[in-house]
This record gives structure tokens, C-alpha cells and sequence, in this order.
């Protein structure tokens, strides 16, 4: 028996409130939670700067597959980067408090990017 078998997000329990929640994002946000830049709707997949949904807490850390609280815009390649992984941002000295785990760095500039 597959561990990923009882996974609510994988059944299908969640799919229509996932959706429902997908389009109520993508009509009142335009920035990606984890990089900060706009997201350009008319980039589409595979494109990496199209617009996707992340998850911020990830489904395998314990996070809801639909909850709208734990959804937010982002890139694909953004999203893909980040993964199943937790983000906490390493404070120094000279920068403001930030209580958020969306800071993430790019690891290059998608900007420049041409697809075929």
C-alpha cells in the first residue's frame, strides 16, 4: 500500500475547493508570495514566470491541500524551487522583522528567459 494512498489532496476530496479557492487567487492577487514580483497572467505553462499555486505550508509538512489561508500566487519556477520545503528568513541586524515564510531567493533571472 503507497504511504501517499490516504493523502486528502491526492482522493480527490479537495479538488473542487481547491479550484474554487485557485480562482478566487487568481482574481484578487498579482504578486508572487515567495519572490515578491508580479505575476504576468499571460504567461502560460510551461513558461517559468507563468502563475501557479503554492501551498505554504506543504501537504507532505502537514498543511491543507484547499484551505484558501494556506494558498497563494506564485510563479512556476518559484513555486517549483521552494518545493516541499519550510522557509524561515535568518534575521540580521539591519533588517526589519519580517514574520512571513514566503522569502525565498531566485536562483536566476527568468526575466531574460526566451522560450521556443
Amino acid at each position: 500500500m503507497s504511504k501517499n494512498k490516504n493523502r486528502p489532496d491526492q482522493d480527490g476530496t479537495h479538488r473542487l475547493a481547491f479550484e474554487r479557492n485557485k480562482k478566487k487567487i487568481y482574481a484578487t492577487q498579482t504578486v508572487c508570495g515567495i519572490c515578491g514580483k508580479p505575476v504576468d497572467f499571460s504567461y502560460k505553462y510551461p513558461h517559468p514566470l507563468s502563475p501557479c499555486i503554492d501551498h505554504i505550508i506543504p501537504i507532505a509538512k502537514g498543511g491543507h491541500p484547499s484551505d484558501i489561508d494556506n494558498l497563494q500566487l506564485a510563479h512556476w519556477c518559484c513555486n517549483r524551487q521552494k518545493s516541499d520545503k519550510l522557509f524561515r528568513k535568518i534575521q540580521s541586524k539591519a533588517e526589519p522583522t519580517v514574520d512571513s515564510p514566503r522569502v525565498l531567493p531566485l536562483s536566476c533571472d527568468w526575466t531574460a528567459y526566451r522560450g521556443r
